[in-house]
């Protein structure tokens, strides 16, 4: 694997392939000194121009746990703020002499374009509106751990698909794992168009929950409210949240996904957030060994996974 940009560049093998790494990873994770020598002497550089705090973190974990030097670059305090553009800041920094660029970036392709400028390999930590890869391998994997296959399980994505880049990922992957993806949201919350995408759309909740085998809600931006597309945070709640009453209609083994940050009391209640249907806290603590699998296929020598 040369790069790793959207879910469109892995193969089902590939991604069997990258969760077999992942068990390997989780048990290094487990361990009272969590590190391996895989990527001793390799440089792992975090390019984050939007904020985060879940992948970012991550990413940086699963390098050091791999014995990977790292560096972080954060556009306050960089001379992106007097105007250096993307391509002379990863040039910069690629003659330092790195290995590998996680990007984060607002605008959809620029970790695409990255990868034509510079020779290090470079992965997509999440790009405008358009992909998260490492997100929906986090989300696969968790549901995996749980499902066993996902061949034919039923999965609703509900919220602000329109805006999420989480969304676009997770219909991917899921439809590449054989799932059956529901997008249940408001008209004004999904695309203008979804031609080509492998879903249904409902636009009632109630009416899907008793079908699903796993629920993935996605965060209402808040920032995005002024832009008129529901009418209120409370009306929103109401038809679309994800209740501890509507919780109850779901087949009892059925699993509840957030990518967070959480709206609590929005998208989702308290009670079901902390609740035993939920996968949250799991989706995080799987996100550093799934990076760390993602790594190592990017700069990894063939050596042996464990030390």
């Amino acid at each position: 694997m040369r790069h790793l940009l959207s879910v469109d560049d892995l193969t089902r093998a590939d991604v069997d392939g990258l969760m077999e790494l992942t068990d390997s990873f989780l048990e290094v994770s487990r361990r009272e000194i969590a590190k391996v020598p895989a990527l001793r002497g390799k440089t792992v550089v975090s390019l984050f121009y939007e904020d985060s705090t879940r992948t970012r973190i991550s990413f940086e974990t699963a390098a050091k746990r791999l014995s990977a030097d790292t560096m972080t670059f954060g556009v306050k305090g960089s001379s992106h703020a007097k105007g250096e553009s993307l391509r002379d800041t990863v040039q910069t920094i690629e003659a330092m002499g790195i290995d590998a660029l996680v990007v984060r970036h607002q605008a959809a392709g620029a970790p695409h374009r990255v990868a034509d400028w510079v020779d290090a390999a470079v992965c997509n930590a999440g790009d405008g509106r358009h992909e998260h890869p490492t997100q929906a391998l986090l989300d696969m994997y968790t549901l995996r751990q749980h499902l066993g296959s996902l061949e034919g399980a039923r999965v609703a994505i509900v919220g602000d698909v329109l805006n999420s880049r989480v969304a676009r990922s997770d219909v991917k992957a899921l439809d590449l794992l054989g799932a059956a993806v529901t997008l249940v949201a408001p008209p004004t919350l999904l695309p203008s168009s979804l031609a080509g995408w492998p879903v249904v759309v409902h636009h009632d909740l109630d009416d899907v929950l008793p079908e699903l085998d796993v629920v993935i809600l996605l965060r209402i931006q808040r920032e995005r409210q002024d832009e008129g597309l529901f009418p209120s945070l409370r009306e929103y709640a109401l038809r679309y949240g994800l209740t501890a009453e509507r919780a109850e209609r779901l087949p009892e083994h059925a699993l509840v996904m957030h990518p967070g940050p959480m709206n609590r009391g929005v998208e989702i209640d308290p009670d079901v957030a902390d609740g035993p249907r939920s996968t949250i806290t799991e989706q995080v603590a799987n996100g550093v060994a799934v990076r760390m699998a993602v790594l190592f296929s990017l700069l990894g020598s063939g050596a042996p996974v464990a030390a």
